[in-house]
């Protein structure tokens, strides 16, 4: 828990001055689609319902890594749960707060500013589809999941967060200190 005091000037020497803390609940935790099934990506590619059953019971989901924009360099947190279900791979995370990275990523995610998700695999079985630049993924090899700005299939977002804590420092926006003075003053002169 982080303190901060009004500054000296402000406040009236007969005044009690209580300290300020600001912590920001916060868990890292989320949850959603991190690929649909029977939906045609960006790049054509439509996954089968099934083709994660093998890699899934291969690698379990600690085998597979949280990255950040499929960055091996970035990983930002763990996999908690990757199922398939009856619309794709739905998946639960924690993102690694004691990461900055994460921590920042953290920030976008409960502000809406990401909430893409991605899968990196290995194409195992494909069947082309005929007269189209499309083709069917029937099994494939998750070596990852990324949280993304721009997910190939725009229906692979993040659907929740949920709070977790770490505390920060806060700052002069984060502390209404408008009227606050006037208010010890009423609270210290009675």
């Amino acid at each position: 828990m982080q303190n901060a005091t009004l500054p000296r000037t402000s406040v009236p020497r007969n005044a009690r001055v209580l300290p300020v803390a600001v912590t920001v609940s916060l868990d890292g935790t989320i949850a959603g689609h991190a690929s649909l099934f029977d939906i045609a990506d960006q790049g054509g590619d439509i996954v089968a319902p099934g083709a994660f059953r093998d890699s899934l019971k291969r690698r379990g989901h600690a085998g597979i890594r949280m990255l950040f924009q499929h960055d091996p360099k970035e990983p930002v947190g763990i996999w908690t749960t990757i199922v398939e279900d009856s619309r794709g791979l739905y998946v639960e995370g924690r993102l690694t707060l004691d990461n900055t990275r994460a921590r920042d990523l953290d920030a976008l995610i409960r502000a809406g500013a990401v909430d893409g998700l991605s899968i990196g695999f290995k194409t195992v079985t494909a069947q082309r589809l005929q007269r189209s630049s499309q083709r069917r993924l029937v099994r494939i090899d998750l070596w990852e999941i990324s949280i993304v700005t721009f997910p190939m299939l725009d229906g692979a977002r993040i659907s929740r967060s949920a709070p977790s804590t770490y505390p920060r420092h806060p700052k002069p926006r984060d502390t209404p200190l408008v009227g606050l003075t006037e208010t010890i003053r009423a609270n210290t002169t009675r």
